[in-house]
């Protein structure tokens, strides 16, 4: 695919000393990207990334052992697990591509969770939901690994890189991840500023590019990655020649056949229509999107009732993993969600209807509702090709 490139119109994507396709699968946990998906994009030549939260749920025997067991013993079972599942990702991919791995700075544990990807050969560590400012201090010891943060604007992006290069170091790459578009947490501070224009695509590669040149970094230094609402190889050209390096894709890889989640999982995501896909205050207190399936609507329902009660209560944490470092749950924090996101998010991955909260990005799937193989998704979003036999081909 690579030598296609091309003559599709498209440059092909420098990261951590490789060429590889401009496309890069988003980190979906708990469980949804794992070795599976992350192996299968990698082996088409593209970014596979496994999403480093919780991954005990696709490994039976370390569920067994958590059961009762201090948060120290989980936590290190999931490090184990994490292990597994970059090292699976990795014989799968047959070496080509590049194994990324998505740890989410809300994380209470994020510093074991990135220095365990390193040493497991991670080949890029993908840090959002918070400003990593601290990154290459968590991976000194691993010069090698690409460092690839997530914002959503120019102004995140100039006080990071400047803080960064304070530090003698850039990122290997920038993902630019549009919050009206974007599945799971949102890069808003608040709900009302997810539809902002400042997080257009067209503006913040303008004012990044803008930003390069004032710290006098070539156009090319810091490869920019676009992600969010991205479904067609035009969108791909057409951000290219805005001086985008790759996109990101999440919920178009979320239902494809690789995916680690139950079949179940992908379907839900897969023939949600536009009016079914909502905003809500994550548990995270960071705005989130997801599907309006009974669980979710049952909850926001209660929401009102249930921050008006809100409590700081160590015991209120349904999975006993204290995962979040600040949890509107456990620590009472009124306007944010009131659930258990890492159970919630697990029923999900299991594809359970009743206890599940399956995120997902608000736009059109690439192939509508079906469910394809990562192989044709690549080859569409490159070439515009179409699958023999689906509807619109």
């Amino acid at each position: 695919m690579l030598s296609r490139l091309s003559t599709a119109g498209l440059r092909a994507l420098n990261l951590a000393g490789k060429k590889v396709l401009p496309i890069v699968q988003g980190g979906m946990g708990v469980g949804v990207s794992a070795h599976r998906l992350a192996g299968s994009v990698a082996r088409e030549g593209a970014v596979g990334t496994v999403a480093s939260v919780d991954l005990r749920h696709h490994h039976p025997d370390l569920l067994e052992q958590s059961h009762r067991q201090p948060k120290e013993y989980i936590d290190n079972l999931n490090l184990i697990a994490l292990d597994r599942e970059i090292k699976a990702a990795r014989e799968l991919s047959g070496g080509n591509g590049l194994i990324a791995v998505n740890v989410m700075k809300a994380v209470k544990e994020h510093g074991q969770l990135v220095r365990q990807a390193c040493a497991s050969g991670a080949d890029a560590i993908v840090m959002g939901a918070g400003l990593p400012l601290d990154l290459p201090e968590m991976t000194a010891s691993h010069p090698k690994v690409a460092l690839i943060p997530i914002l959503s604007d120019a102004r995140g992006i100039a006080l990071l890189l400047k803080k960064w290069m304070r530090k003698g170091r850039l990122p290997d790459a920038i993902v630019i991840e549009h919050p009206r578009y974007a599945g799971g947490h949102l890069g808003a501070a608040r709900m009302e500023d997810v539809n902002d224009t400042r997080f257009d695509f067209p503006l913040v590669l303008e004012q990044t590019h803008a930003l390069f040149r004032e710290l006098q970094l070539a156009p090319d230094q810091v490869p920019l990655i676009c992600a969010g609402g991205i479904n067609s190889h035009q969108q791909v050209l057409e951000l290219q020649r805005q001086g985008a390096a790759a996109v990101q894709l999440g919920t178009a890889f979320a239902v494809a056949e690789e995916s680690d989640a139950a079949l179940e999982f992908k379907r839900v995501l897969a023939e949600a229509k536009a009016e079914d896909v909502v905003e809500f205050m994550s548990v995270a207190g960071l705005p989130a999107r997801g599907v309006l399936t009974p669980w979710l609507k049952n909850y926001l329902k209660r929401e009102a009732l249930l921050q008006s009660k809100a409590k700081c209560d160590p015991n209120r944490c349904a999975a006993g993993l204290h995962c979040l470092s600040l949890c509107g749950l456990r620590d009472g924090m009124a306007k944010f969600g009131q659930f258990c996101i890492d159970s919630q998010l697990a029923a999900a991955m299991r594809g359970d209807l009743a206890k599940g909260l399956f995120f997902r990005g608000a736009g059109r799937l690439p192939f509508g509702s079906a469910i394809r193989p990562v192989r044709e998704l690549i080859a569409y979003m490159l070439t515009g090709a179409r699958p023999v036999g689906l509807a619109g081909a």
